[in-house]
């Protein structure tokens, strides 16, 4: 029995660390190319960094979430005001990602813009 006990208690430190390290939190991507100087290929690669970032971000809050949830679910022995506590601080973390996220998007939508605004097939006069 003894032997069951621990290797259950080992099991669950596992899961409990693989739970915390699935919410690592996303690097954002680096510097974007110059829209109005950046070929297709370079906004294209751009793209999907900023697609990856936003999926890995989903991924984040998500598993913030549902570790959040779950303590909640776990905790009896708190008092409404650490309960609110808590419910701030899990607020603050999710609102900070989705502002990054927001401002990384926008930066890239600014050189995207150039790029087109650069790219813009001429209009033919009739």
């Amino acid at each position: 029995m003894k032997k069951y006990l621990t290797a259950l208690v080992l099991a669950g430190g596992l899961v409990a660390a693989q739970a915390q390290a699935a919410c690592d939190y996303p690097v954002a991507p680096g510097k974007f190319p110059d829209g109005s100087q950046a070929s297709k290929e370079e906004m294209l690669a751009a793209k999907k960094l900023v697609t990856q970032y936003n999926t890995d971000m989903e991924g984040y809050l998500a598993c913030i979430k549902t570790e959040f949830d779950a303590r909640a679910a776990a905790d009896t022995s708190s008092t409404a005001a650490q309960k609110a506590e808590a419910q701030k601080v899990q607020d603050q973390k999710h609102n900070a990602a989705v502002e990054e996220v927001t401002a990384v998007t926008d930066r890239f939508n600014e050189q995207l813009r150039a790029w087109k605004a650069k790219n813009a097939p001429e209009k033919k006069s009739s």
